[in-house]
């Protein structure tokens, strides 16, 4: 019997069990909130260059095209934010970096836009609970995203969720992302009705639904079935391992672990003459919650790469070793 979203809708993808067909759910025990302790970072000569506020938006709001690649917006999917600024215009790079350059039609620059909502919009759950007010000392944005209407698009999720629009805004219907047991879910096959089934210990494809066209509203429910099945450890494992030296926009650190896994994602990077690298970080989490940028510390919200260090230090999970950058397929 196929599981329902309701059941779906009680697993997280914050969590990352081994790709074992023993269990081909996300993992069990997913339901507890993992603790989230707001970890000072400490002040660095590196970082004292970006300690000033972000700078504000623009008088004059974005051009109303400005928007037009982000594919979630022109169906006004139901819980999403109005977008009325972009990454790029909220987020000055800190004094003395430059955003790099980045390919015009790459995830990168997708991110590097993304439609922003209203300054002091809360983030909040797909219950529409407020989970972070405004003023949280560590939020610096909410993305004009969706959420939908259950606890299934976390953190693994919110970047397969933007990594598969990026690919549908340039005509892309082949997305596909693999479950947490290694099956893969594929959109083709979902629009040709092919559905998720539970057989004993292992999950197979079997049609099960008509033949649909595949719009976007269809992909968005394709995209649900996914983050039911997939997680923190099976993005790990499908990611191609990045050398911290080839980090870009786009890329993901990620740590797994039984029960509890995150995953952080590089919205955007600038360096200075120096070669040091400043990266803006976005994040959903447990419950399923508007995916957000994250800051430090209140006055910064680009994070300032301390090589030495080993790690990416982050307020809400413990520091992510270099060695754990990972990309998906462009």
């Amino acid at each position: 019997m196929r599981w329902t979203l309701a059941l779906l809708g009680s697993l997280s993808a914050c969590t990352a069990l081994g790709p074992t067909e023993a269990d081909p759910r996300r993992d069990a025990g997913e339901t507890t909130v993992h603790p989230e302790p707001v970890r000072p970072l400490p002040s660095t000569s590196a970082q004292a260059q970006d300690s000033g506020p972000a700078s504000p938006s623009p008088a004059r709001p974005p051009a109303a095209d400005a928007f037009a690649q982000y594919p979630w917006l022109e169906g006004g999917a139901a819980g999403t934010p109005a977008p009325v600024d972009t990454l790029e215009r909220r987020f000055s790079p800190p004094p003395g970096f430059t955003r790099v350059p980045l390919a015009p039609d790459g995830f990168g620059a997708f991110l590097r836009t993304l439609p922003l909502a209203a300054k002091g919009t809360p983030v909040k759950s797909y219950r529409g609970d407020e989970i972070r007010a405004d003023g949280h000392p560590n939020v610096a944005a909410v993305v004009a995203i969706d959420i939908g209407k259950a606890d299934l698009q976390q953190c693994a999720d919110a970047i397969i969720r933007l990594h598969a629009e990026w690919r549908w805004s340039h005509g892309h219907r082949d997305q596909a992302y693999r479950t947490a047991s290694g099956t893969k879910l594929e959109f083709q096959r979902y629009a040709s009705g092919q559905r998720v089934r539970v057989d004993g210990n292992r999950i197979e494809l079997v049609p099960s639904a008509k033949r649909a066209e595949p719009t976007h509203a269809l992909f968005r429910t394709w995209l649900d079935d996914v983050f039911g099945w997939t997680n923190t450890g099976a993005l790990a494992r499908d990611g191609e391992r990045v050398a911290l030296g080839a980090l870009r926009p786009g890329d993901f650190f990620v740590l797994t672990g039984v029960p509890f896994g995150h995953t952080v994602l590089v919205l955007d990077m600038a360096k200075d003459a120096a070669g040091r690298r400043a990266v803006l970080l976005g994040q959903s989490f447990v419950p399923a919650q508007n995916v957000h940028v994250i800051r430090p510390e209140p006055a910064r919200a680009w994070f300032v790469i301390d090589e030495a260090s080993g790690a990416l230090t982050t307020p809400f999970w413990d520091p992510f070793p270099f060695d754990s950058i990972r990309r998906l397929p462009e």
